[in-house]
């Protein structure tokens, strides 16, 4: 389970926080989300039943944004497809705003999150995902938290 990475000893030291770790902070701590085995980024945490319907219930409208490294040929009618056209296991996609980083980056915004969902897509305009991380949800952002650390949230980050 993820919540075994909330340890001292992997609090980032460069946490601008004044709040300390205490074993407390684990009780009822479950993760709002997740990510695939071969994804990285963003995770939150939380207590609160509301916050983690809020950012993930069926009704969420808290954008997600990922940088997805790809191998293939997009077309323009792909792209098209990508950013409002395509279905999964028979449900229509809500529009999605993807655009290139670079030229083997794609930028996709999100404001739902199905299993493999970007993968899929992906898939559908024939492209190949090689790596996947997710850089933000809602206004808070993965910034310069290294892989497997954590930070609190600052006073002024919402979702």
């Amino acid at each position: 389970p993820a919540v075994v990475l909330i340890r001292p000893e992997n609090h980032w030291a460069e946490d601008p926080s004044p709040l300390r770790f205490k074993p407390g902070h684990l009780r009822g701590l479950a993760p709002a989300g997740r990510l695939d085995i071969d994804s990285t980024g963003l995770l939150v945490f939380t207590q609160d039943g509301r916050i983690a319907r809020h950012l993930i219930g069926q009704d969420s409208e808290v954008e997600k944004e990922y940088l997805v490294r790809v191998e293939g040929m997009l077309t323009d009618e792909g792209m098209a497809l990508l950013r409002h056209g395509l279905e999964l296991d028979g449900v229509k996609l809500k529009p999605a705003r993807v655009s290139w980083q670079n030229e083997h980056q794609l930028r996709f915004v999100l404001r739902e999150g199905r299993k493999r969902q970007i993968r899929r897509m992906c898939e559908l305009v024939g492209l190949k995902v090689v790596g996947l991380k997710r850089v933000r949800i809602g206004r808070v952002a993965l910034g310069q938290l290294p892989p497997g650390q954590w930070r609190y949230l600052g006073p002024f980050e919402v979702f």
